[in-house]
């Protein structure tokens, strides 16, 4: 059975720009040209969304609408993306259709828009109280991969906290001291102002944690960004060209980690041989990459899946307090990290 990843790349797009297509995102802006195409493949490969089988859905349910609410660009973060199509992989089997799919700092979030939503699934950092005014269900909401002050909404995160321990650890023993950390900086958006408010990413706290903790911290071999491609490119051209010489590098994200090993061999700096790196995600061409990138495991696709189900309970009565479900991660240690030379 064809899956939008073989439409994706048989139509030469990014799969979220199918899966926006497909689902008819009226936020999204491409070409005529570029809709056509992936159309014309859909019917090529008989591509059809997931029919209703046994499970929790029934004819006698009657199906909830809910929204999307994306916080980052997920055509150039597959982390989000991924995330999204664990959400659409069970939309149907707990009765729910996704109709509406909003950006924030880009769509239109007013009372209007989100009257017909009987629930949302937020991706990211938001500040939700920008909500409260314009949508009228607010005890259903799901938030992914953020963690509120108000302990009043559903929460799926990874643990990232034991990760970047973990992960520490493992460059410790392996001789390690000299760490540098190429990571994004953090900000909660405000969905209906433009109010943005700083924010400390977990991993860079548990970094600075951890190297606290052994006398190595040195704030020169911190770098932030975004968590672009290009800005891990850039960042480890900075510090390529500093006085700061770390043997290891800890990076926030896969695609950022993309650009650090380009950066590197661009100055002739061998992996693992002369530096090590270990980064997030788990992203499809981790493993791809020369050397093969060693990475945390982010169960993306399973956030987004216990996020309906955390929705479904909501929408249908099942309970009251809120919860927070915390997913386990796993290190996936490949070619890109070895022992500190000496």
């Amino acid at each position: 059975m064809a899956t939008m990843r073989d439409i994706a790349t048989k139509a030469e797009v990014s799969t979220a720009t199918v899966s926006r297509v497909i689902n008819g995102d009226p936020t999204l802006s491409v070409t005529a040209e570029t809709r056509r195409r992936i159309m014309e493949v859909v019917d090529e490969l008989h591509y059809k969304l997931p029919r209703r089988k046994s499970g929790i859905a029934s004819e006698s349910v009657q199906v909830k609408n809910i929204g999307l609410v994306i916080s980052n660009d997920e055509t150039n973060d597959p982390y989000f993306l991924s995330i999204r199509l664990g959400v659409e992989s069970v939309c149907e089997k707990y009765s729910m259709n996704i109709s509406s799919v909003l950006t924030v700092g880009k769509s239109d979030f007013t009372a209007l828009t989100l009257s017909r939503l009987d629930g949302l699934i937020i991706f990211g950092d938001v500040i939700i109280e920008d909500l409260q005014d314009v949508y009228y269900h607010n005890d259903n909401i799901v938030i992914v991969d953020f963690l509120p002050e108000e302990n009043i909404y559903d929460v799926v995160l990874s643990d990232f906290e034991t990760a970047t321990g973990r992960v520490m650890d493992y460059l410790f023993n392996l001789g390690h001291t000299d760490i540098a950390y190429i990571g994004g900086q953090g900000a909660i958006r405000g969905i209906t102002t433009e109010q943005i408010i700083p924010k400390e990413d977990t991993r860079k706290q548990i970094f600075e944690k951890k190297m606290n903790e052994k006398g190595l911290y040195n704030p020169e071999y911190i770098l932030l960004g975004d968590f672009g491609t290009n800005s891990g490119y850039l960042l480890t051209k900075e510090l390529i060209e500093s006085t700061a010489k770390p043997t290891a590098i800890v990076v926030a994200s896969d695609p950022m980690a993309i650009g650090v090993m380009r950066a590197l061999h661009e100055a002739g700096m061998k992996v693992p041989d002369e530096i090590s790196v270990f980064s997030f995600d788990d992203i499809d061409s981790a493993a791809y990459l020369n050397p093969s990138l060693s990475t945390v495991k982010i169960h993306t696709e399973e956030m987004g899946r216990t996020a309906v189900k955390l929705l479904y309970d909501r929408l249908h009565g099942n309970r009251v307090l809120p919860l927070k479900v915390v997913l386990p991660t796993e290190l996936v240690v490949r070619d890109s990290v070895g022992i500190k030379k000496a």
